[in-house]
């Protein structure tokens, strides 16, 4: 970082105790990217950063250089309470920003992009009756910034377009399979027509025009299915929070 101080919203994704009064906090930055950064007392009940950096919440924070950065200053701006009062809307917020997390954004990364994207997200699960739907459109953007966007349009194997009818997917290609191209790749998953459809609707389209379609219980089911094998391949590794949410569900 080449700052003294620098004044930003950010993001609360994520915190830990450290030491006996202080907590190191995870924040998300239109300019700064992802920063840990120290706030020095936060657990005191006296400090004015109590309250102010609750998770999944909007702050306008102020950020001093250091060996590691300092949390000087913040005011929460967007508290987003349903995420605080509702079990299930916390669980969905705790994973997006586990998601975010976990692919390795690097510091000092100019992207209000990405922010407006977590941001948008976060507002959306306080509101919208379909979490899933809110989800699975998060997640198909985030992998687009991450540089793994799954190939939709074309079979990855004979780079042809796919036909509207069934297909297979590939987590090591990292997209669809054609009939065709399936004689070559092993380890392939069933990709039916609509849940094609409504993942290529997900991908090019805007949240205004995902949010006017209804999805059953069946196709968001099999949707989940193939983004969450899809990130667990990415990742190499399971999500905490995907656990928890289905502990819910049940």
């Amino acid at each position: 970082m080449r700052f003294r101080t620098h004044r930003t919203p950010a993001l609360i994704l994520k915190r830990r105790d450290m030491g006996e009064a202080d907590r190191l906090v995870t924040l998300l930055t239109p300019e700064l990217g992802k920063v840990d950064v120290v706030a020095k007392g936060a657990r005191k009940p006296t400090t004015s950063k109590t309250g102010h950096i609750e998770l999944f919440t909007r702050a306008d924070v102020l950020i001093a250089q250091a060996s590691i950065p300092l949390l000087t200053q913040a005011e929460m701006t967007h508290p987003y309470l349903p995420l605080r009062e509702d079990l299930l809307r916390g669980a969905y917020a705790s994973y997006c920003a586990e998601l975010l997390d976990r692919f390795s954004f690097a510091e000092d990364t100019h992207n209000q992009a990405l922010f407006n994207l977590l941001d948008h997200t976060f507002e959306r699960l306080c509101a919208d009756a379909d979490l899933r739907r809110v989800v699975r459109f998060y997640e198909m953007h985030l992998l687009e910034w991450a540089g793994f966007r799954p190939e939709l349009g074309e079979c990855v194997v004979t780079h042809e377009p796919v036909m509207p009818e069934d297909q297979w997917f590939s987590h090591a290609e990292g997209g669809v399979v054609s009939p065709e191209g399936a004689r070559h790749l092993p380890n392939l998953i069933a990709l039916p027509s609509d849940t094609l459809k409504v993942m290529r609707h997900l991908q090019r389209s805007r949240y205004s025009q995902v949010a006017s379609v209804r999805i059953g219980d069946v196709l968001h089911n099999d949707v989940e299915r193939v983004m969450l094998g899809y990130i667990r391949h990415t990742l190499e590794s399971r999500l905490q929070s995907v656990e928890f949410i289905r502990l819910l569900q049940r």
